[in-house]
């Protein structure tokens, strides 16, 4: 796909991984919609970029609607909006638990349903999903989380096959443990000794790389990572015996901490 003059819809622009997708697309001669919560956080951005942009709580079921409608002409949708959802599911609420899940998961299936139609028309576009390894692999303190990013991945993957021969194209992408975004940046914790990041622009490029190439599925993590991934994927009894300890499971804890507010 050609994001040179395509209109692009950007979901979770605001963010580190959001900001970097930003000035990529852009770069790429995109006509770029940004969305997010806080208009004062987009309206800067956008100036910067000469992007438009529209907010949009998509924990709200009507604003997922109005948006897809205010930007019905989108060629390509990034999704890559997501709330953090970590810790453990007996501390959530149940609105707590539908509003990740309506951000997460649900935003962007309608999102997809709804900008789709004209796509298929045209025989042209692209809907890229931001997803997470932890849509791979599942951890402690993640359940709801890990809910919502496997959920991605097994939509991502059925609709490129519903998709095949319309000329629209489904992509995928995984990033790892990101260092300069993300849970790390956002709340202070440490990484974890031995633990190597990626960084918000790798994950961009890899976005970017995606729409043009068609690609499925790309993990943008270290090979570690990648292949306890994949171990995890076939032997979950096995690597779910593996519990966080020492340092891993401090910072695990002060990040569920720092991210309660973000429920």
């Amino acid at each position: 796909m050609r994001i040179d003059g395509a209109t692009v819809l950007l979901t979770g622009a605001t963010g580190g991984i959001g900001r970097a997708l930003a000035h990529q697309l852009s770069e790429a001669g995109a006509c770029l919609v940004m969305t997010g919560r806080r208009a004062d956080a987009l309206e800067p951005l956008a100036a910067e970029l000469g992007a438009r942009y529209v907010t949009a709580d998509l924990g709200e079921r009507g604003d997922v609607a109005r948006l897809a409608d205010v930007c019905e002409d989108t060629d390509i949708l990034v999704a890559n909006a997501a709330v953090p959802a970590s810790g453990d599911l007996l501390e959530y609420t149940v609105d707590q638990v539908d509003r990740a899940l309506e951000v997460n998961l649900r935003a962007p299936v309608v999102l997809a349903r709804l900008l789709a139609p004209r796509m298929v028309a045209a025989g042209r576009g692209h809907l890229a999903f931001v997803g997470s390894m932890s849509g791979k692999a599942a951890t402690p303190l993640s359940s709801l989380y890990t809910a919502s990013k496997f959920g991605l991945r097994g939509f991502a993957h059925s609709l490129r096959q519903d998709l095949r021969g319309a000329g629209v194209g489904v992509s995928l992408v995984q990033p790892g443990f990101v260092g300069e975004a993300g849970m790390f940046a956002d709340t202070g914790a440490p990484v974890p000794g031995g633990l190597r990041t990626v960084s918000p622009e790798q994950v961009a490029t890899a976005v970017v790389g995606a729409i043009r190439t068609g690609r499925a599925e790309v993990n943008i993590a270290p090979w570690k990572l990648r292949l306890n991934c994949a171990l995890a994927g076939q032997f979950p009894g096995f690597t779910g015996r593996k519990q966080p300890e020492g340092e891993a499971r401090n910072v695990a804890h002060r990040i569920v901490e720092a991210q309660r507010a973000a429920r």
